[in-house]
């Protein structure tokens, strides 16, 4: 009898210690209700456990997995056979040494984001697909659309027909905060993997990453370490409330699995691209005018900064929406809209927010004094050859006109066409800077815009131009039209 008494009692005390704890009077973090009780000269909290706010996923995965769709994508490729023996081709005919069509299978996720079936994926899922089907969380497939695609920052839209489709609503990736708990939801791996959920803390804000294309980006990534693989591209990640607050899109590993790096792009650029995208099916992006760098210490010694935070501007284009406003090559900008900037992918991600015309205000540092400045923002041109509302012509992502007489003048010039601003395309790629004056196309004289385009059109596979930077010395670029 008084072992059973004893193993009842032991069994009430680790009962009781597993619903409540005992800590010191002087933690700050206490969790649960706190009952204070002294002895003597040491003062003890007793702490609920059990009330305690540990995360719970439940309600934001259970709101948002069934918006969350298996994408798979065939690309067609035709491939050439090589140096075929002359026996091969004896027996099985000339048509082996034709170009022969492949198929090749991707995969990927997306999320629903209207019920009637537009869905927000990667550009890179979707990228020279011949064929894209989406199949749902209740099993059902659809033959999906393309409607559009940005590679600046890796965003597509497709569309399914249906319609009253669940869909997970926006959040605000700019409130999120470090070590903040999200969801990483997708298909990992394969398509026996679907709607599958992990979880992990926000790790960082406004991370980039080298690209080895050289193309142009615009990325400031949420880090997170939910784990992602691939597979999970497109997917959703979301916060407690069951808000979408990003798209994941790459993860870093040397195997190509996940190793504890994820990358999301911030659903507030998201959310601009594909209303762009499903509204014209083309992004409208607001254009700054600036070439840029991260604020290091040399810069905030010789301009006696009190921190490493904003951008130095290294260059401002000559009739852009920088230029225009008042800001001036070694000035440090430092909160867009009156949200702070802390380096240049933070800016590239609040000048992406904006659309052509949107006006704003540019908080800056100039001799030690700190200014502000209303800024309305250029459009990146269109299709090339388009005219744009400021006069200039769009030329493979920048703008053109023919340069002023004092321009030409001062280089000593006849004639030529100037590159008013350069922007995501040919020309940046390659290297042109602003105020570039093309004076050939392909060994053709040129005078206006019009004529750029004109022999550029016309060439069959590459473009040469030929001309003076602003300095003043000769300079050459080339580039294929594909």
């Amino acid at each position: 009898m008084k072992k059973s008494i004893i193993t009842i009692l032991l069994s009430v005390g680790l009962s009781a210690l597993t619903a409540y704890a005992v800590v010191w009077a002087g933690e700050k973090n206490s969790v649960g209700g706190i009952l204070p009780e002294t002895s003597g000269s040491v003062e003890y909290r007793t702490v609920n456990l059990a009330d305690s706010d540990y995360p719970d996923f439940t309600y934001a995965a259970e709101a948002a997995v069934d918006a969350v769709v298996y994408v798979e994508v065939t690309v067609s490729y035709r491939q050439q056979f090589q140096n075929i023996d002359p026996f091969f081709r004896f027996f099985f005919g000339d048509d082996f040494s034709q170009p022969q069509s492949r198929e090749q299978k991707g995969s990927g996720s997306g999320v629903i984001i209207r019920p009637d079936g537009y869905i927000v994926t990667n550009n890179h899922v979707v990228e020279n697909a011949s064929k894209v089907s989406v199949t749902l969380n209740n099993d059902k497939t659809y033959e999906a659309k393309v409607i559009g695609t940005d590679p600046a920052t890796d965003v597509a839209i497709i569309k399914i027909e249906a319609e009253g489709l669940p869909t997970i609503p926006f959040g605000d990736s700019d409130a999120l905060r470090l070590g903040e708990w999200v969801l990483a939801i997708g298909s990992p791996l394969s398509y026996n993997l679907r709607s599958t959920i992990t979880a992990g803390i926000v790790s960082a804000k406004g991370r980039s990453m080298p690209s080895q294309s050289g193309e142009f980006k615009i990325e400031s990534f949420i880090q997170t370490d939910a784990a992602v693989n691939p597979g999970n591209s497109g997917g959703a990640l979301v916060n407690k409330k069951g808000e979408l607050v990003g798209i994941n899109t790459a993860i870093i590993s040397q195997t190509g699995s996940y190793s504890g790096y994820s990358f999301a792009v911030p659903v507030n650029i998201v959310k601009k691209i594909a209303e762009d995208l499903i509204d014209y099916g083309s992004v409208k992006r607001a254009v700054l005018g600036i070439t840029m760098q991260p604020v290091d210490e040399k810069i905030a010694k010789e301009m006696k900064l009190s921190s490493l935070s904003g951008v130095y501007i290294n260059e401002v284009a000559k009739g852009g929406a920088a230029d225009k406003a008042g800001l001036k090559k070694g000035d440090v900008i430092v909160a867009i809209g009156g949200a702070k900037v802390s380096g240049p992918s933070a800016v590239q991600e609040k000048v992406n927010s904006f659309h052509p015309g949107d006006e704003t205000e540019i908080t800056y540092l100039r001799s030690g004094k700190e200014e502000t400045v209303k800024v309305t923002f250029q459009g990146t041109a269109q299709a090339t050859g388009e005219k744009d509302i400021d006069g200039t012509t769009a030329f493979y992502g920048s703008k053109l006109r023919t340069a002023d007489k004092e321009t030409l003048a001062a280089l000593g010039l006849k004639n030529g066409v100037e590159v008013v601003s350069v922007g995501p395309g040919k020309l940046l790629e390659q290297g042109v800077e602003s105020g570039f004056i093309i004076r050939f196309v392909n060994d053709e004289a040129v005078a206006s815009p019009e004529d750029v385009v004109a022999v550029a059109k016309k060439a069959k596979r590459s473009v040469f131009l030929q001309g003076v930077t602003p300095s003043g010395k000769a300079a050459y670029y080339g580039f294929g039209k594909e």
